[in-house]
């Protein structure tokens, strides 16, 4: 792999709302976004698992590193990539103009086209590791990007037909891309980011499934890193040199991500909530997320749930 002269700070994903505005609440109700890469330029970021949507990104014309789980690619000619929710990914720009496109859909979406789906699952691209990444040919990247832009247009209209219209460019999209099967060879991962990658999939292990019968077991920075067999100064330089957070930030943040779902999203008591995330009694949580918020759970409850307000 080409070696960079600079190390530069990555931010998460989820942060960028300039960039990518959709991202602003992760549970914004969305069915699909298309963007331009050239309009849109990709910051550095480094983006965690439990996203929502399925990415589906087009390099033209850019040069940087792609780091998709544990391969890493060093882009300098055209390719496409097929994200899964569960990826944790990166991007690190090494150039100041940068050309393509990306979208992303929900998971929603494939469930409510079942066309779509049969030719996701046919392609393999999302669940093979292998798959992952394409190489385009010079002759292909003009075709793609004019079913990019028709995509885009499509997205913006309202009318009959639109959901039709899209899902056949999103398709269109795969098989012209997986027909020439000219699949990347990926590079190993450096150790540092193995690293990185295994906090990251462990906090996404220790979170994803919380709930008052299986609260979250690690909480500390010192116990993440003990369960990686790491010292916690070393994993969290290793964190905050990458991301500019440390690994308590990330944690919390965390902690605070799963609080809101559940405050939304279920009907769950406070109680029950605070001992899903870690707090053994209530006072305790209600202070730790309107330090961290601005608001008390109860007063996010009802600002975000209005219609639902007199059911808390």
């Amino acid at each position: 792999m080409k070696e960079t002269t600079t190390t530069k700070t990555i931010e998460m994903l989820k942060d960028i709302q300039d960039i990518v505005p959709i991202l602003q609440l992760h549970f914004e109700d969305f069915p699909i976004k298309v963007v331009d890469r050239q309009k849109f330029p990709c910051r550095n970021y480094l983006s965690p698992n439990r996203r929502e949507f399925y990415m589906i990104i087009m390099f033209t014309d850019s040069r940087g590193i792609f780091t998709i789980g544990l391969n890493t690619h060093y882009i300098d000619k055209s390719m496409i990539f097929f994200v899964h929710p569960n990826d944790i990914i990166s991007w690190q720009n090494l150039q100041e103009t940068q050309s393509g496109y990306y979208v992303l859909f929900k998971k929603d979406y494939i469930e409510q086209h079942p066309t779509f789906k049969s030719t996701m699952e046919k392609m393999g691209i999302f669940n093979d590791k292998a798959k992952r990444g394409i190489v385009l040919d010079d002759l292909l990247v003009p075709r793609l990007n004019n079913l990019w832009k028709s995509l885009e247009e499509e997205e913006g209209r309202v009318g009959g037909f639109t959901h039709e219209s899209i899902q056949a460019y999103l398709q269109l999209i795969i098989i012209e891309s997986c027909r020439i099967a000219n699949y990347s060879e990926p590079d190993a991962v450096t150790e540092d980011f193995t690293h990185i990658y295994r906090f990251f999939n462990l906090l996404e292990e220790e979170t994803a499934g919380i709930n008052y019968e299986n609260p979250i077991r690690l909480k500390t920075a010192k116990e993440f890193a003990h369960s990686l067999s790491l010292h916690p100064n070393h994993l969290n330089s290793l964190v905050k040199k990458q991301t500019g957070q440390n690994l308590s930030t990330h944690i919390k943040n965390r902690i605070l991500e799963e609080s809101k779902i559940m405050l939304l999203q279920t009907l769950w008591t406070l109680q029950e909530i605070s001992y899903s995330v870690g707090f053994a009694d209530q006072p305790n949580f209600n202070f730790f997320f309107k330090k961290n918020t601005g608001f008390t759970p109860n007063e996010f409850r009802r600002a975000y749930t209005p219609a639902y307000s007199d059911k808390f």
